[in-house]
């Protein structure tokens, strides 16, 4: 792990987040959506001299500028997310209930990002190739067309061969796919096509079927994956492919409001970790740690003042 990563790109879908209180009344309004979660709490635990952007589209409505802006002031790039002239973003709220689980409602059906890497002239992938590592999810991958999820894997190929890296992330939702069969084989065909390997235990078996994580873990090194993190939430993460290593203690949170985010600051903490060369212990406690900050606090994205005076 002693190569630097000073570019990194995160690939997805950004959303209008309406987080709706217990209480009743207005809503609170917010952007998220897994792979800009991921990307700001990476950028957070960066230094200056490395670069995250987010590659996407939204649209040119105000609610879309108020997002470029939002991403703008995580210090997250933007040179690379698409506006679409007649689309706009999609739209979710979360409820919570007194454990910190939440639950969703989603109008995203037509939203701009899904004419990612769709175009008149075809897919077209030339901005990924400036950055040494390009971060998506299998969320990523549902709200591509069929032909941009084909284009995107023969991308891959091609991006890995000439020495970029790949990290992937499960974050399987049923709603997305038009049929189970087609989201194993899209996602089974990227964990065989990532360098770094990111599955949940939960969205693992709901979508292949495993018996528990010890099946998750063998079927996923058994792809081919070298390296990761297979995420367990509050058990505490296991390495993919590094066998043995002797495991830091996962301090278990003691404040769970809302475990939204819980996945993507895990990722965005191991990642900052990894981009700086740190070993695989201290990537996974850096995944850990960002996480249990992140559910402390309502919302997938922890306000940055917050953040910048939370010093747990």
């Amino acid at each position: 792990m002693s190569k630097s990563r000073r570019r990194i790109a995160c690939v997805g879908e950004a959303m209008i987040e309406l987080s709706l209180g217990a209480e009743g009344g207005a809503a609170r309004v917010g952007y998220a959506g897994d792979t800009l979660n991921t990307a700001i709490y990476l950028r957070r635990g960066l230094p200056g001299d490395h670069a995250v952007d987010f590659v996407s589209v939204v649209g040119c409505d105000p609610l879309s500028d108020r997002m470029l802006g939002f991403i703008a002031t995580e210090g997250v790039g933007t040179a690379h997310i698409r506006q679409h002239e007649s689309r706009v973003p999609g739209l979710y709220a979360i409820t919570t209930d007194a454990a910190g689980e939440r639950s969703f409602t989603y109008w995203r059906d037509n939203s701009a990002a899904r004419t990612l890497f769709s175009g008149d002239g075809g897919a077209d992938f030339a901005a990924l190739q400036t950055f040494d590592l390009v971060y998506y999810s299998a969320i990523t991958l549902a709200i591509l067309s069929d032909t941009a999820r084909t284009a995107f894997f023969g991308w891959i190929d091609a991006y890995r061969a000439g020495g970029g890296e790949i990290a992937f992330d499960s974050n399987y939702r049923p709603r997305l796919w038009k049929d189970r069969a087609t989201a194993r084989e899209a996602v089974e065909t990227a964990w065989r096509k990532c360098d770094l390997a990111f599955p949940s235990v939960d969205d693992e078996i709901a979508l292949f079927g495993d018996f528990d994580g010890a099946a998750v873990l063998r079927r996923i090194e058994g792809y081919g994956c070298d390296f990761g993190a297979l995420k367990r939430g509050g058990e505490g993460p296991l390495p993919i492919g590094v066998h043995p290593v002797e495991l830091p203690l996962f301090r278990r949170a003691d404040k769970v409001v809302d475990t939204t985010a819980a996945g993507d600051s895990f990722v965005g903490g191991f990642l900052a970790a990894y981009a700086q060369g740190r070993t695989i212990g201290e990537a996974l406690l850096s995944g850990h740690n960002c996480a249990a900050r992140v559910i402390a606090h309502p919302g997938a994205i922890v306000p940055l003042a917050v953040w910048n005076t939370d010093n747990r």
